[in-house]
């Protein structure tokens, strides 16, 4: 037994055996829990329902449910095996709809081949789901029960080994002929298998534009030809009359070979004489029709797609089914048509186009995606597929007339982002605000290449106007190889225009002279673009600034603080993280900045961060955390704790406030009311302040890496100026959060500043 199968197996057995479970939604841990959930409080929505049966939608879980039924009778790779056997693999589609769209799904495995049993029986299973996936079932059958369920049934049926595949390759296709330029009215066509997804994908092709009479469709008799006998009327519509007889005739002077067949069957010689800039989908899994290392040896100019995670363009069917039924179910669509499956076709498309995240790249190892032949469609794990692909869907829906419920798309969106986590939605909210008054961001690490990726996510989202400081040709040279547009950012060379640099060195020189700064110091420390930066933001030239990337925490702050200093009344500059977790949102400070703070310093932590909180539109509640509860232990530490506590009271009476608290005294408000009464905490608290760095920063890497919340950050509180540092290695997406952060710091400064 290889090593791989025992993992397999392995993965399956330990634990809990299989891959799936059912979980509630709703608290069940009281007898009122109970009385709600059952007897006899759940006879309530029972009744609505029964006045109003659309009230099933509001009162169950039937809107976000999805059966993945299958006989076993076509497993992938497999074949007949049958429904238990076959039971593995109906549950990993239900963890792929689960993970990639939020959807809960019964996995129904039907111990029958009788295709109007099986239609029978989804017609009693109406009641309980909002749509139904066929999985595995074979051909002819296959068709004939969609057609039938499609029919009669009042919700979405998509058999997605039918559907899928046309949907994803059809998303390649167009954007192979976008790169070859190739019309896709004269595009002669080859498919090898007449399956289920060979013939789905040949209608697909031809509502894309393709000629049904340039498709030649091969099964294991040859070429399938109108003079041929006893054809079934699914093979029959794709019957050529043309003088072919073998796979072989069919490939000779054919631009496209789309493989749904069986390894081996196409040869080096095949493939090399096909038309110009050929396209080769050879799909058959696990092993293709030909490997696409044969394809290229004879055909360089080729764009090769497989079923195969190892090669590039891999026909996954996961970048489908998910996305479509998500965009079905939430506007409660009544089937699922051939204008949705061509909206998700052209969406996919369209994103493949796009910049790609470094997230997606970082799950492949860090391997660089660009557009073109080696990328034609987007990866799995790109978490943009369901914000381009269910909205596209339930729009489609909706102007066909399947929809039940008309939405704003837009709006929907953004519910989209919040289902992707709440981190999403919180950012997506900043990227609001901070789009309404972009303001002028400078980066002084303008030639590093996340930097530039940054800018180009910055561009799009308009969610700033970036200055990069470096060379201009370099940095636009850079741009280039990395496949993005910076068109619209300035670029400062810090290194050329005298003038300024003396500007900016005799202002740095007046602020630092008694501080054992010379003119010759100011002069060099204006070569280094981190205080050349700061300097613009101190001058005007610049709004705010974002630093970090490839520099060590302290070599950004120190610059900054020298340079610009902190904001009046300030003493201490801070740092904060935003953590969000599923449900809510939580602050911790000083995460970044002060390793011991004294309890005046501590207090204006708290300060520091309850007003940041605030100016993000959040009402702040801060607890003052330690390992004591209101003096239960006394010790220096904590007594540091407790009088910063009344520091911050008397400084700011109106802030709800606490400490010294445990953390778990903090967080569980029955606990604290019950055993601390006087508590002036009246919620939880939303702003966590640490007693030292130690605790903040251990505590904030726990919860992001252990306790899957969402980070955001590092914020520096307390600068005269806009003025953040991000995490070393940063992702693009990170820089453009924080870049937000900044601009939204930058509108409050100059409001503020306005105002005084």
């Amino acid at each position: 037994m290889s090593n791989k199968r025992q993992d397999a197996l392995d993965y399956h057995s330990q634990g809990r055996r299989g891959k799936i479970a059912v979980v509630p939604t709703k608290p069940a841990s009281t007898q009122r829990d109970l009385s709600l959930a059952y007897s006899p409080g759940v006879a309530e929505p029972c009744r609505e329902i029964a006045a109003n049966p659309e009230d099933v939608f509001k009162y169950t879980a039937r809107g976000n449910l999805v059966a993945v039924v299958s006989n076993g009778t076509a497993v992938l790779g497999l074949g007949d095996i049958g429904p238990l056997a076959a039971k593995p693999v109906m549950e990993g589609k239900g963890v792929l709809f689960k993970r990639f769209a939020d959807i809960d799904v019964f996995d129904i495995e039907v111990a029958s081949k009788d295709p109007d049993e099986i239609i029978r029986f989804c017609e009693m299973l109406e009641p309980t789901v909002g749509g139904i996936n066929l999985e595995d079932i074979g051909a002819p059958e296959c068709f004939y029960i969609e057609e039938t369920l499609k029919e009669r049934l009042d919700i979405p049926v998509f058999h997605d080994d039918q559907h899928g595949t046309a949907v994803i390759s059809g998303a390649a296709l167009l954007n192979a002929l976008e790169i070859s330029g190739k019309p896709i009215e004269s595009l002669k066509v080859v498919f090898s298998g007449a399956g289920a997804a060979a013939i789905a994908t040949a209608e697909h092709y031809v509502s894309l534009g393709v000629r049904r009479e340039n498709i030649a469709m091969t099964d294991s008799k040859g070429v399938i030809r109108a003079d041929r006998g006893n054809l079934d009327k699914y093979k029959g519509r794709f019957a050529t009359t043309r003088d072919l007889h073998t796979l072989e005739d069919a490939l000779r002077g054919a631009d496209m070979f789309v493989g749904l067949s069986v390894a081996g069957a196409v040869t080096k010689e095949m493939v090399a004489g096909m038309a110009e800039a050929p396209i080769v989908f050879a799909l058959a899994n696990p092993d293709p029709e030909i490997l696409p290392e044969d394809v290229l040896a004879v055909r360089p100019d080729a764009m090769v797609a497989t079923g195969r995670t190892d090669y590039p363009n891999q026909i996954n069917n996961v970048l489908g089914f998910p996305f479509i039924f998500r965009g079905a179910l939430d506007v409660r669509a009544r089937a699922i048509n051939d204008e949705m499956k061509m909206a998700a076709t052209r969406a996919l498309a369209e994103l493949a186009r796009l910049d790609v995240p470094e997230s997606v790249e970082k799950a492949y190892g860090n391997e660089r995606f660009r557009f073109g032949a080696d990328y034609l469609i987007p990866k799995p794990f790109d978490p943009r597929i369901m914000l381009f692909v269910a909205p596209a869907v339930a729009q489609a829906a909706m102007e066909t007339g399947v929809a039940r419920v008309q939405i704003d798309i837009e709006q929907y969106r953004a519910e989209l982002i919040a289902r992707l986590g709440r981190g999403r939605e919180v950012m997506r909210d900043m990227m609001r605000r901070a789009r309404r008054d972009p303001r002028r961001i400078v980066y002084p690490e303008g030639e590093n290449d996340r930097i530039i990726r940054a800018c180009a996510l910055v561009l799009a989202e308009e969610v700033a106007r970036p200055i990069l400081l470096g060379r201009p040709d370099f940095i636009r040279e850079r741009a280039e190889m990395l496949g993005v547009s910076i068109d619209g950012a300035e670029i400062v060379d810090p290194w050329a225009g005298p003038e300024r640099r003396e500007r900016y060195a005799q202002e740095f020189f007046r602020r630092r002279q008694r501080k054992g700064v010379t003119l010759v110091q100011a002069r060099e420390r204006m070569r280094e673009p981190v205080f050349f930066g700061c300097m613009m933001v101190l001058m005007g030239d610049a709004d705010g600034l974002l630093a970090g990337e490839d520099m060590y925490y302290p070599e950004t702050i120190r610059p900054a603080l020298e340079a610009i200093g902190t904001a009046p009344g300030v003493r201490r500059v801070a740092g904060l993280y935003m953590m969000v977790l599923e449900h809510e949102l939580v602050f911790f400070a000083d995460t970044t900045v002060n390793i011991d703070p004294d309890a005046e310093t501590l207090a204006e932590i708290a300060l520091l961060s309850a007003d940041f909180v605030r100016r993000l539109g959040v009402v702040p509640r801060v607890g003052m955390l330690s390992f004591s509860n209101f003096g239960s232990v006394r010790s220096p530490q904590s007594d540091k704790v407790r009088l910063a506590t009344e520091l911050v009271k008397r400084r700011a009476p109106e802030l709800e406030i606490d400490g010294e608290l445990q953390a778990d005294t903090a967080v569980l408000d029955d606990f604290r009311r019950e055993n601390y009464p006087f508590s002036t905490l009246h919620q939880k608290p939303n702003v966590l302040i640490f007693p030292n760095l130690d605790a903040a920063n251990i505590a904030y890497k726990l919860m992001w890496r252990m306790g899957r919340a969402e980070a955001f950050g590092p914020i520096l509180l307390g600068m005269a100026h806009p003025i953040h540092v991000l995490q070393r290695g940063s992702e693009a997406a990170d820089v453009l959060n924080l870049t937000a952060l900044a601009v939204v710091d930058a509108q409050e400064h100059a409001g503020r500043h306005a105002g005084a």
